[in-house]
């Protein structure tokens, strides 16, 4: 491939730096605008800046955006849109994939449009009559908050009570704390069963295959215990299209092409033996799944970016195994807590053991940044929210995967690290089994 110009675009919180470092390592020319004010530094001394990326736009041959936010607001989707209607190659949403996000009501509408069983579920903008439904239809419920309030992951709750008590009690205090800021929540009946992501890669047209299939850990603690806190690792495999991939978002290929979709679009499920039962969308990169993704891709990761982005398949080869990413975060990690990160973690050094000189010009295998910064050749925190870096493993089975991952979590030294020693496990202690044994991982 020829060296293309890639324009990366955050236009809310850093988040693609790894990708476009990856990229930039390839020979690329790479660019990358950050918008929050406090991200500014992360990737500083990986991959070169953009201080105007509507200007930069016009030298990109491929334009990436890594999320749907814009601020408070969804938003990159209509910037897509608009590029694209200039004739600029884009991977990113549109205004109507965003709102998949955005809006969970609007979400399962277009699911059951297109022929997919969804949860029962309900959106409230009032608290009172959400308790009253409660009441009224007692049993356990998820409550997820809608709008710009859902980003604080610690708000969704997943109730455990079959009378639903402990939901109702939730929905009482958050009346209390959050009643001002939240605009609506939905209260979605709870389902039992393998909690697994679908995800795929549109060019504008279709999906391309491989498609990944993976399993979120969000909970801060092993055992799946503690706070939300978005995600701390991910277990993976990829497959041709199977009977779940069909199931779901397989279903969405037409919606998808009428809207001129480009990029990764995911689709978190329950699955049991009656049926595959949607959470909620992800349509843009997840992350840290993207960061695995990327270590699975083993031809160029910017062949793959530009292919998609001017509606041609990729072709693309991966890892025909297992993956697990453990993201290793730092004080007050999930919290904000300014005086801790700046007393335990800002600009803190990353190190590694195997090679404490290794940082000044490439990372061990499997390392990836997130919030990370590189500075006079030395690897150091970066960002206000300790999430530094990604570790990655590979194997022919989950557990090969796991253990090379935790070996290489192992030659990282950054003071206060804290990590989930448990990501992979889900899948061999029964969710392999039940997925295969149920029939969803066959042929369609």
């Amino acid at each position: 491939m020829a060296p293309t110009r890639f324009l990366f675009v955050s236009a809310d919180a850093a988040l693609i730096g790894d990708v476009a470092w990856q990229v930039h390592a390839e020979g690329h020319d790479v660019k990358y605008y950050i918008e929050a004010d406090s991200d500014q530094e992360i990737a500083d001394g990986f991959v070169p800046k953009s201080d105007d990326w509507r200007a930069d736009a016009e030298w990109a041959d491929v334009v990436v955006f890594d999320d749907v936010w814009v601020g408070d607001s969804v938003g990159t989707g209509a910037l897509a849109e608009e590029l694209r209607a200039d004739g600029h190659a884009v991977v990113g949403g549109t205004p109507n994939t965003d709102r998949l996000e955005e809006d969970r009501g609007y979400a399962m509408e277009v699911l059951e449009a297109n022929g997919v069983n969804t949860i029962d579920h309900a959106e409230f903008s009032d608290f009172d009559a959400a308790i009253q439904h409660v009441q009224e239809n007692p049993g356990p419920f998820v409550v997820k908050p809608l709008g710009e309030v859902q980003n604080v992951k610690r708000l969704l709750y997943v109730g455990d009570e079959d009378d639903g008590s402990d939901v109702l009690d939730v929905l009482r205090a958050y009346k209390k704390a959050w009643g001002h800021r939240m605009k609506g929540f939905q209260l979605q009946r709870k389902v039992q069963g393998v909690e697994v992501a679908v995800c795929g890669f549109f060019n504008g047209d279709a999906f391309v295959e491989p498609v990944n299939f993976n399993f979120e850990h969000k909970r801060l603690f092993p055992g799946n215990i503690g706070p939300s806190t978005g995600e701390m690792g991910t277990s993976m495999f990829w497959s041709r299209r199977n009977d779940l991939f069909e199931r779901t978002l397989g279903r969405l290929e037409e919606w998808l092409a009428d809207e001129g979709y480009v990029g990764s679009i995911d689709l978190n499920c329950i699955v049991n033996e009656t049926g595959v039962y949607p959470l909620e969308f992800t349509p843009r990169f997840g992350y840290p799944t993207i960061t695995l993704q990327e270590e699975a891709i083993e031809s160029s990761t910017a062949e793959f970016f530009n292919a998609l982005a001017h509606g041609r398949d990729p072709d693309f080869d991966v890892h025909d195994g297992y993956q697990v990413g453990v993201r290793v975060v730092l004080p007050p990690f999930p919290f904000d807590d300014e005086e801790t990160y700046d007393e335990n973690s800002r600009n803190a050094a990353i190190v590694f053991a195997s090679d404490p000189g290794s940082g000044a010009t490439t990372a061990p295998p499997g390392v990836h940044i997130e919030d990370a910064k590189r500075v006079d050749g030395q690897w150091r925190v970066a960002g206000d929210s300790g999430m530094p870096l990604v570790v990655t493993g590979k194997g022919d089975t989950m557990r090969e995967a796991q253990r090379q991952a935790y070996e290489r979590v192992d030659d990282v030294l950054i003071p206060n690290l804290y990590y989930r020693d448990d990501i992979g496990d889900r899948w061999v202690t029964g969710d392999g089994d039940r997925l295969h044994a149920w029939g969803y991982l066959g042929p369609a």
